[in-house]
């Protein structure tokens, strides 16, 4: 993805079935100042049951490739006869591209549903960072990028610093501490031994200081990075459930664009993505990008 000269140098595979999700990641791109020939791939697979649309389908997709190329992107069709999830991820497996971009929900989505399943099984194990769009779209302007120090974190601040940018975004990171435990003490009363909430002591106080001043310096030298990167940014420091503290500054700050890590600090192996990863997927209610791993370039 980068060369000596430390330009990036973006391949992408751009997921096209013309639902409103899928238009508005086609949108997000077309706002995205991507280097003139950058490679985009604008992919559709297509169920055996739907191969009598195959050239109305195919027609789509070059307007799509028409509409990026205006932009100066390189952009080509891609129309694979198969199960959608299937044929793309095995496609992203073998072309290897940089960056995916998928609307949330497909054309066929189940009402009420908050992601699609093609969506929803692209971004658990897509082998790079996925960028989920969600409608409508309207701009690019506000992106909050949240980090918790892990490797995953540091490829998220990678990634984001070599990512086009429309001119005039604002950028936020973001780091939530964990919530402390309550002091507990069993207080004896007529009825029986009752848990009672004591006053902090002065070892939890200290816990909280150690906490405030660690977490503040991931803050700032997460800054400090993007500043390097040109993409200058505001800090915010929580305590909290992670998800649920993240989702209230994305609303707060009517946030357009949230860049994590695909896992945390402590994730369970079983699982391609940690919890909070998928929470922020699901619930945020903004395009969300996940930073898995970023190839070799």
């Amino acid at each position: 993805m980068i060369d000596k000269t430390n330009n990036w140098h973006f391949k992408i595979l751009l997921g096209d079935d013309r639902s409103e999700h899928a238009l508005a990641a086609v949108a997000m791109v077309e706002d995205m100042p991507f280097p003139s020939g950058t490679d985009i791939t604008i992919f559709r697979a297509v169920a055996p049951t739907q191969a009598t649309d195959l050239m109305l389908i195919e027609d789509a997709l070059n307007q799509t490739c028409n509409r990026l190329r205006k932009k100066g992107l390189h952009a080509v069709p891609e129309l694979l006869l198969g199960f959608p999830t299937e044929k793309f991820l095995k496609y992203a497996e073998e072309q290897k591209p940089d960056l995916i971009i998928i609307g949330a929900k497909g054309l066929r989505a189940t009402l009420g549903i908050l992601v699609g399943g093609v969506a929803q099984q692209v971004v658990e194990y897509a082998p790079c960072p996925v960028l989920v769009v969600r409608a409508p779209y309207n701009g690019l302007r506000r992106v909050l990028l949240v980090t918790d120090g892990s490797a995953s974190s540091q490829q998220a601040v990678q990634f984001l610093g070599g990512l086009p940018m429309p001119v005039g975004a604002r950028f936020w990171v973001m780091h939530v501490l964990p919530s402390l435990p309550i002091p507990m003490m069993i207080v004896m009363t007529p009825t029986g031994n009752v848990p009672m909430a004591f006053q902090d002591s002065e070892e939890a106080a200290g816990l909280r200081t150690k906490e405030d001043k660690e977490g503040q310096a991931l803050v700032d030298s997460t800054l400090e990075a993007l500043q390097g990167m040109g993409k200058p940014a505001e800090g915010i420091l929580k305590r909290g459930d992670a998800a649920t503290e993240i989702m209230a500054v994305v609303k707060e700050h009517n946030i357009d664009l949230l860049i994590s890590g695909s896992r945390g600090l402590t994730p369970i192996r079983s699982w391609m993505m940690g919890s909070v990863s998928r929470k922020l997927v699901h619930y945020s209610g903004c395009s969300v990008l996940v930073v898995r791993t970023l190839q070799p370039g």
